[in-house]
């Protein structure tokens, strides 16, 4: 193109350089003093030409910076490279800073000669100052954060790797910030959540979704758990790439203590309800039976009937007596399993005969199908009765009328499994795990079909857990029935013992001289009534100190002795009987209310021989007087 060649005028080129006003143009010669000065020069540093030229480019400098040598070295970097930069504070002639970015390049002449050097600085003091205020505003929200002790707030990056930690997380986790940063955050969640996966699940909803919340065990550096809020926010920057996630947790331990007061509080106070309601039920037949048997003549028919009901009655407050006790144990840590080989077949069929009678009730059909191999695993039989029976009852408890129960055996590698369904109302999602609470029931009171405390649940799930199984509960809904399922470990060398003999009891007994003592008339009145009927020569002291005379006076074969009596209690009365001196042997049976491990041990160590809770088995009682029975304790 014509003219394409034609060099450009240099008085353009000074032109342009002399009239740029946003940028100060300048030249210096080789040691550094000002030759040139343009428009921008003047207006960023406050000097006119005939003011500045001549003089050394030192005098743009702050003093510390002179001092220290800092515009020869400039010129020495700049000699020896061909270019530098630099940003620093600069000095105005009105003595004023301003932050500077420099450029200094060297100008050599077309045989290498250094003929000076061309400078080329911009005004970025509002930019610095923008700077500072976010460093200052940045570092403010660092010592902030750090500060916080009721959080732990904490980042990480991409990978859920730590890389910063505050001192309410230290606070809360236990963790300095050298023993954490580095590490995964999965590192702060229990083992069951880690097998799960739940760490990375959280990332990957905080990544997909922005962020994440969730409440939880969470575990500190010493191992122990604290309930936790956690909210994780995921990081992008301005091209939308992930940087990283915020994490901010909170200790919820002491709301979740109280929470779960609460709800213990309002659980005893609906069991203390039920209690009295179930007490009541076999309380009022046995009390009618009574009063009937009162206006009826002797040889009445009815009577036996009337019998059979007090006798049905009083197993079911026996039995609600036994619920008790096992709360107890429950709450205190000590029920007891007594390991031994144990067919799942022979406890299912106790269980079924235990169960028998509310499944009669509702007229439900009763499935079972057990593999032909036999499931034997190592635990207690009684226990483990116990534990189907009430996977039984409950399932006859909520089914309605007419309903179908299922139990299904199988071997699921080392384990064998029972699975106990029924077509009943179902549980609803929010219960199901609530439902092994203890005292929570499915429904409420009124509604409940053939009552129960609401410990059976609760109690089985204990017994599994004691013989290192499970049991877990599953439910479609309202109204399509549930499904138990008992996981227990097979018993390897399961070699089944022959089933020991059942001792008869012995249909007669020699007449014993039996010495009843109880602070209770009634109690004590019946029972004479009971031996006497037996055959046996009776009688009865009401009080410690009487007790003591009459034993001297009418020298017993067996004394039959309350524990709690006031004044002189049972365990003192036993201590003073086994320090008389006597020709014949005389047998002490505690007959109590009192049934816990610690009252056996200290009937046992005042001289006890059997240990016997109320309401007593006349059986027992028949064996245990006639010296035939165990020693119980």
């Amino acid at each position: 193109m014509e003219g394409a060649d034609k060099p450009v005028d240099p008085l353009i080129y000074r032109m342009m350089v002399e009239q740029v006003r946003d940028y100060a143009l300048f030249v210096l010669d080789p040691s550094g003093h000002i030759l040139t000065w343009n428009a921008g020069a003047r207006r960023l540093k406050g000097y006119a030409a005939e003011e500045i030229i001549g003089r050394h480019f030192s005098v743009f400098y702050a003093p510390e910076a002179v001092d220290r040598g800092w515009p020869a070295e400039e010129l020495r970097l700049a000699t020896r490279e061909g270019r530098f930069e630099d940003e620093g504070w600069r000095v105005r002639k009105d003595g004023s800073r301003f932050w500077a970015n420099v450029v200094l390049t060297a100008l050599r002449d077309d045989g290498g000669k250094l003929i000076g050097f061309s400078k080329i600085t911009r005004d970025l003091t509002e930019r610095k100052r923008q700077e500072e205020a976010l460093r200052q505003a940045e570092e403010r929200f660092r010592l902030l954060i750090e500060g916080v002790v009721d959080y732990a707030v904490y980042m990480l990056d991409p990978d859920g790797i730590i890389t910063s930690w505050n001192a309410g997380a230290q606070r809360i986790k236990g963790y300095g910030r050298d023993e954490i940063i580095g590490c995964h955050v999965s590192a702060f969640y229990t083992d069951e959540d880690v097998d799960a996966g739940r760490p990375w699940e959280e990332l990957a909803r905080a990544r997909r979704e922005g962020r994440a919340e969730d409440e939880g065990w969470r575990v500190r550096k010493d191992g122990k758990r604290f309930w936790a809020r956690v909210v994780l926010s995921a990081l992008y920057d301005a091209e939308g790439r992930l940087r990283g996630f915020a994490k901010v947790t909170q200790d919820l331990s002491g709301r979740r203590q109280i929470q779960d007061l609460e709800k213990a509080a309002r659980n005893v106070n609906e069991f203390i309800a039920t209690l009295a309601h179930q007490l009541r039920n076999p309380l009022a037949p046995i009390r009618s039976a009574v009063e009937v048997m009162a206006r009826m003549a002797g040889d009445d028919p009815n009577h036996e009937t009337l019998r059979a009901t007090i006798e049905r009655q009083s197993a079911q407050l026996a039995r609600i007596v036994d619920d008790l006790i096992d709360i107890a144990r429950l709450t205190r840590g000590t029920l007891r399993i007594e390991r031994a080989p144990v067919e799942l077949a022979q406890a299912l069929q106790r269980a079924a005969e235990t169960a028998a009678p509310l499944i009669e009730a509702g007229k439900h059909r009763l499935e079972i199908d057990l593999p032909s191999q036999g499931l034997v695993v190592e635990g207690d039989l009684h226990r483990l009765t116990q534990l189907l029976a009430n996977l039984l009852n409950n399932a006859a408890r909520y089914t309605a009328p007419g309903g179908r129960i299922t139990v299904q055996g199988a071997r699921e590698g080392g384990w064998a499994s029972i699975q106990v369904r029924d077509t009943g109302r179902g549980i609803e999602p929010q219960l199901l795990e609530r439902i092994f609470d203890m005292f929570v029931q499915g429904r409420a009171a009124l509604e409940r079909v053939g009552g129960g405390l609401g410990v059976g649940l609760a109690l089985a799930r204990r017994i599994a857990e004691a013989h290192g199984g499970t049991l877990a509960a599953h439910s479609a809904g309202e109204g399509k029935g549930a499904e138990f399922t008992l996981r227990l470990p097979l018993h390897d060398k399961a070699k089944m013992p022959a089933p020991p003999a059942r001792a008869e009891p012995a249909t007669t007994v020699a007449a014993k001289r039996v010495l009843v003592v109880d602070d209770n008339i009634d109690a004590a009145a019946t029972l004479e009534l009971l031996l006497k009927s037996l055959g046996h020569d009776t009688c009865a002291a009401y009080d410690g100190h009487q007790a003591l005379r009459l034993a001297d006076e009418f020298d017993p074969d067996v004394v039959l002795l309350d524990i709690g009596m006031p004044g002189l209690d049972g365990y003192e009365v036993a201590r003073r009987l086994r320090a008389l001196k006597r020709e014949r042997p005389m047998r002490i049976v505690a007959i109590t209310g009192w049934g816990q491990d610690a009252d056996r041990r200290r009937s046992r160590e005042a001289g006890f021989d059997v240990h016997l809770v109320k309401p007593v088995d006349p059986t027992l009682l028949t064996r245990v007087i006639g010296n035939n029975g165990p020693t119980v304790h």
